[in-house]
């Protein structure tokens, strides 16, 4: 070997021993070489967590923040109904009193195990329920009443002894308001896409006040039924903000008939192929190996290349046995980068029996997502919460288990509220909130040999502290998006 050859090769180790060892010596990260994102759905952290001991929960709540608000600002005389298509449903209590009720307890008696109703978890909907902080309009906004003030027990869950025995985030945020597919994209790029072509019929229309505008048959009072807005999948000028569906299949939307089935249909207005700079794209470049597992992957994309005329089988399909893959969770599949036939496609994105295998023989990467199918993702109208955190509690236990148990931190988080109230302003102000948010509070564990004990954590952190916590580790190139004063994690460590 010259010394041109030698000087490349010592060039490349330095290169491959950087990526791993990116933390300096004394840093509470150095140990950790496995890093594990679970994002499971929907739930804020009064809804599971209220009564955890420790932690800023429901008896922390000021009567401001727990006293729910009609449009005209006046607090309510009681919850309104617990509305079903804009009804009454007979389901549930009436006239529940005005502030937070527990589901699984008298009157409601609800039950972990079963599906319940989902609340809208829409941008402009979280902003306004929000109110400044004072969470005090969740209920008026919201297209079922008073449901959204329902909480559980959570003592009941699986996952809670696991926060019991590790760290739980007690001020952690979803990165964005509103739902899940603004919320993967903060995963991921810590920014909202635009989509510059966006018709005007799918664009939200805003009042001078900054509010959706509300229908002419919108009522006046939320006790009379859920507000009617003039909403969309996109702001005014152009920013994707609701669920949007991907060019890729997996998609919503189907291949058109005689075009290519790895499209969607144009004529149907898939949201463009990204290009923005992603947590992925900061990993490849620095030789850390990763990899995004979906629940129904590989099933998901053969659903998504029939004929258009055929009923989907998988995707958005509630049938019994179908696993309800929804491709607005899968956030690479919206990226030029990772688009069918691509290296990296084929690199970075698998299917939840590859994580299985890889979990049993100790061959995970650096840095692994999952996120699980419908069926098991605990969210609302899909599926109930018993079932996912069973599937959590099971998933978390292989981790444990695996070989590479020693030098692994795995992060639970959910991508947002699902519309559920929590009494915990969002951070606002320079380095922390913006256009995008931060929005309402979601439970986090640390579950690490490396965390804390029996801790709550109370660092302010919001979905991008995630991304924090892979750069630091690993030593990347840090991601604009990602707000300047949310912490790294770092403090769930010893």
């Amino acid at each position: 070997m010259n010394a041109l050859h030698r000087r490349a090769a010592l060039a490349a180790l330095l290169a491959l021993f950087a990526a791993g060892c990116a933390t300096q010596r004394g840093d509470p990260l150095a140990k950790i070489e496995h890093v594990v994102v679970i994002y499971a759905e929907n739930r804020s952290f009064d809804h599971l967590y209220g009564l955890f001991p420790g932690a800023e929960g429901i008896a922390q709540a000021s009567a401001e923040q727990k006293t729910q608000l009609d449009h005209d600002g006046t607090p309510l005389p009681h919850l309104p109904p617990v509305y079903d298509h804009g009804k009454p449903s007979a389901r549930f209590a009436q006239k529940l009193p005005n502030g937070p009720f527990q589901i699984d307890a008298p009157p409601v008696n609800g039950r972990m195990d079963e599906v319940l109703p989902s609340p809208w978890h829409l941008y402009y909907q979280n902003i306004e329920q929000i109110n400044g902080g004072r969470n005090n309009q969740f209920a008026a906004m919201s297209n079922v009443g008073a449901w959204v003030m329902g909480y559980f027990d959570g003592s009941k869950m699986k996952l809670w002894q696991w926060a019991r025995e590790y760290t739980l985030a007690d001020h952690f945020f979803q990165a964005a308001f509103g739902g899940s597919y603004l919320n993967h994209q903060w995963l991921v790029c810590a920014c909202t896409p635009a989509d510059p072509g966006a018709p005007a019929s799918v664009r939200a229309q805003l009042g001078a006040d900054g509010k959706l505008k509300k229908r002419p048959n919108s009522p006046p009072s939320v006790l009379q039924g859920p507000p009617q807005l003039f909403d969309g999948r996109a702001s005014p000028d152009g920013f994707l903000v609701n669920t949007s569906q991907p060019l890729y299949q997996p998609s919503g939307i189907a291949p058109a008939a005689g075009g290519s089935p790895e499209l969607a249909d144009a004529a149907r207005f898939p949201a463009p192929a990204f290009r923005e700079r992603t947590i992925g794209d900061a990993l490849s470049a620095k030789g850390v190996s990763w990899i995004w597992y979906s629940g129904a992957w590989n099933a998901a994309n053969a659903d998504g290349k029939r004929d258009p005329k055929a009923k989907r089988s998988v995707i958005y399909n509630r049938d019994p046995g179908s696993p309800i893959f929804q491709p607005h969770h899968q956030p690479f599949n919206y990226y030029e980068r990772f688009a069918p036939g691509t290296p990296d496609r084929a690199r970075h994105l698998k299917d939840f029996t590859d994580l299985e295998r890889d979990i049993a023989q100790g061959t995970l990467p650096q840095v692994a997502f999952y996120k699980p199918a419908g069926r098991v993702n605990e969210h609302p109208s899909y599926t109930d919460v018993a079932t996912g955190d069973a599937h959590l509690h099971e998933l978390l236990t292989r981790l444990r288990n695996s070989p590479q148990w020693p030098k692994m931190a795995v992060i639970v988080t959910y991508d947002e509220n699902g519309g559920f109230w929590d009494h915990v302003p969002p951070p606002t102000g320079p380095g922390w909130g913006d256009r995008w948010g931060p929005g309402t509070r979601i439970p986090a564990l640390i579950i690490s040999p490396h965390a804390r004990r029996g801790h709550v954590d109370k660092t302010p952190y919001d979905t991008t502290s995630i991304i924090k916590f892979i750069t630091r580790r690993f030593g990347l190139e840090p991601l604009p998006g990602v707000r300047a004063r949310a912490g790294d994690l770092s403090k769930a460590f010893d």
